[in-house]
């Protein structure tokens, strides 16, 4: 694998509502190569400050890396990290039905780990992250490749999974895991079945994992998208929104990180 970044294609700042008064957002996108393909990250950064801080890496839904992905970094650079929000689908491809999604996501674990691991070195790279740490948060599909990547033992200090599939082809082993794992799931996820949960948890304790899990009652799949009952809606998907597991599942991350970076 060859990765050659290119200079960000855009970039802006502009001031946060409800920060201290001289702290600034500062977006940008990124776009870096892998071989021959193209991939277009999102970078943001509270930019009032040039010390070295934790940084997040944030992996999309199967849809793609689209706007929801690119809040949740902007919410996490308003909480003074620089979080980085991958693609890993190249191209700036974006599934338009759930049979795209699934073929886009249906990538070997080999090709995923390479994007995982180039869009890892741009975020360690950049001037305002402290290299050593490192954490990586993915909903739904991008939940399932944090999870991943942690069971690979890729140098990362904690991983977030939000509403992802809990089951690997390759689980983790013994002494492997670096991270610490948090995973968030609905209790009424038809996705995520409560077979996946207890099956994480067994597999997480034969290999000696720091493991939280949250299991919210009655929550469905995709609770903490907005979009989640019209996307559900429209395409027959068992999924829906649930304010207050979003909420719960965000203060649950912050502190997380927290305690992980002392932030």
């Amino acid at each position: 694998m060859q990765l050659y970044p290119l200079p960000a294609l855009a970039a802006a700042s502009l001031l946060w509502l409800g920060q201290p008064a001289l702290a600034a957002l500062h977006t940008e996108t990124v776009d870096y190569r892998i071989d021959d393909e193209t991939f277009s990250g999102y970078l943001a950064f509270d930019d009032s400050s040039d010390q070295p801080r934790p940084g997040v890496l944030v992996v999309h839904e199967w849809w793609g890396h689209n706007e929801f992905a690119r809040q949740q970094a902007e919410r996490l650079a308003a909480e003074g990290y620089t979080a980085f929000a991958l693609d890993m689908y190249g191209d700036g491809k974006l599934a338009e039905h759930p049979e795209d999604a699934m073929a886009f996501a249906k990538a070997d674990p080999e090709r995923l780990r390479q994007r995982f691991l180039a869009a890892m070195a741009v975020l360690k790279n950049h001037h305002t992250v402290a290299s050593d740490q490192i954490a990586a948060q993915g909903y739904c599909f991008g939940g399932s490749v944090v999870l991943d990547m942690a069971r690979q033992g890729v140098e990362l200090t904690g991983v977030v999974s939000i509403h992802g599939a809990l089951t690997s082809a390759v689980p983790a082993q013994p002494g492997k895991v670096q991270a610490r794992v948090q995973v968030y799931t609905g209790g009424a996820d038809q996705l995520v079945p409560a077979s996946q949960v207890a099956g994480l948890v067994e597999e997480m304790q034969t290999a000696g994992v720091d493991l939280t899990i949250t299991s919210f009652p009655g929550v469905q799949h995709s609770f903490s998208n907005p979009a989640a009952d019209q996307v559900g809606e429209r395409f027959d998907l068992p999924l829906g929104y649930d304010e207050g597991a979003a909420q719960r599942t965000w203060d649950g991350t912050l502190a997380f990180y927290r305690q992980l970076f002392e932030h």
